[in-house]
């Protein structure tokens, strides 16, 4: 089996490439993480000219047909930036949930996400990582000729600057999942932001007796499962782009870096931790890239992407507590660009179930 990127795929990998190197160096990224601004306003409408909003989409809803190995294709290069904008929230999950309902006002919202025109929150999260669909217990009842929900979501990207969410709730007379759309300032609705540990924007969303605008989908437990899959691959390749730069950045410190006249890279200890840095970016590399193999021929399994979540959040531990233990002292400080990728990874590790979770979901798979 071929491995290796296509044409179109290497030629969509150097245009962002190109221009996260011109927009999104560490010093602009520390900047408009300290401002107001939840993510760039112009970064996000480049993602649009380059197609990127629209990649995921299929062409009968206006998008462009691309595959996941596409979206895995790029989705490093957002994690060796350290990249803010909530792509994966907004495109892959609340976009997903878009794409499976299928509805006139779905159409219509997929058009302007597609456009760059607007973006979107997917609240789903409601505790210390919502591992599992079945965790969810806000609920949707059935009132009149809509829906009202009730419940709270926590570390909902985007959350308080979205254009709208898609809200991800238990209906109180069937059990089932469904998706909600809901616009933003809808009566009812309070929002906490604040920033994540790695930098972006999020908010905790209370809702009471909110009616929702719109029904997406009213049996939703197996688009969720396939769109909370395909989110995991890709945010498990922005994943191993922070464990690149780590082992890129702790190279070259190593090899700089004198003691007793020689680089600390010529030292035993060192030596054998960046080798171990090496095995452990391999091994996550090898994971990722036979997942990714799988889902684009649609033969992955739940085990499978278990597999991968809980190799790549241990994995990236592992990088990340290395990285920062041969730059010493210095690799803790904000001013300098290691710890925010440890950060990156461990803010990954947590979201949708850890990696201790995962690798015991992996037995119980088996």
């Amino acid at each position: 089996m071929d491995f290796s990127y296509s044409q179109e795929q290497d030629m969509l990998r150097t245009s962002v490439a190109k221009l996260l190197e011109r927009s999104y160096d560490f010093d602009t990224r520390q900047a408009l993480v300290a401002s107001d601004a939840p993510w760039s306003s112009e970064v996000w409408t480049q993602f649009a000219e380059l197609g990127l909003t629209m990649l995921p989409f299929g062409e009968e809803q206006g998008g462009l047909g691309g595959s996941i190995a596409d979206c895995v294709a790029f989705a490093p290069l957002f994690g060796e930036h350290l990249v803010v904008e909530p792509y994966a929230a907004s495109t892959l999950l609340a976009g997903g949930a878009l794409a499976a309902s299928g509805t006139s006002v779905a159409l219509e919202w997929i058009e302007k996400l597609a456009s760059g025109e607007a973006t979107l929150a997917f609240a789903y999260e409601e505790g210390s990582g919502t591992a599992t669909p079945e965790q969810t217990t806000m609920t949707a009842e059935s009132v009149g000729d809509g829906v009202t929900l009730n419940g709270e979501k926590r570390l909902v990207i985007a959350g308080d600057a979205a254009d709208a969410m898609v809200v991800v709730a238990r209906r109180s007379d069937t059990g089932k999942l469904g998706f909600y759309l809901v616009e933003a300032g809808t009566n009812g609705i309070t929002t906490r932001p604040y920033k994540t540990i790695d930098g972006r924007a999020a908010a905790t969303v209370v809702f009471n007796q909110v009616s929702a605008t719109a029904v997406l989908l009213e049996d939703a437990d197996d688009a969720l499962e396939a769109m909370l899959a395909k989110a995991i691959i890709v945010q498990s390749a922005e994943c191993l782009g922070a464990m690149k730069a780590l082992l890129t950045i702790t190279g070259e410190y190593a090899m700089t870096r004198k003691q007793f006249g020689q680089p600390i890279g010529m030292f035993q200890v060192v030596a054998h931790r960046l080798a171990d840095m090496k095995i452990a970016y391999t091994k996550a590399l090898s994971t990722l890239t036979y997942t990714t193999a799988l889902a684009n021929s649609g033969s992955e399994t739940a085990r499978d992407i278990a597999v991968l979540k809980g190799q790549m959040g241990k994995l990236g531990r592992e990088i990340g507590e290395a990285a920062i233990q041969t730059h010493g002292g210095v690799g803790m400080t904000d001013e300098l660009s290691v710890s925010h990728f440890h950060k990156r990874i461990l803010a990954f590790d947590a979201s949708l179930g850890d990696h201790a979770y995962h690798l015991r979901r992996v037995g119980q798979l088996a």
